[in-house]
């Protein structure tokens, strides 16, 4: 959430973010993601892709962290 709040993309709550990442890549639908299942469903889903990459977006906070 603070990620998400440094980098200006708080349209989402951290709930909504899971239950997304779940219904596109949790293929056999355990409840469980494997770092298989994770990796496979990121690299054929492009709007994932996108998604996750916005919202675990280092650079702000590195730079909040170098300014003080």
């Amino acid at each position: 959430q603070a990620i998400q709040a440094i980098n200006g993309h708080t349209d989402m709550s951290a709930e909504e973010f899971t239950n997304i990442i779940f219904q596109k890549i949790d293929v056999n639908n355990d409840g469980e993601l494997t770092l298989e299942e994770f990796i496979t469903g990121v690299e054929r889903d492009e709007d994932l892709m996108d998604l996750i990459t916005k919202n675990f977006d280092l650079s702000n906070v590195l730079k909040v962290i170098q300014n003080g």
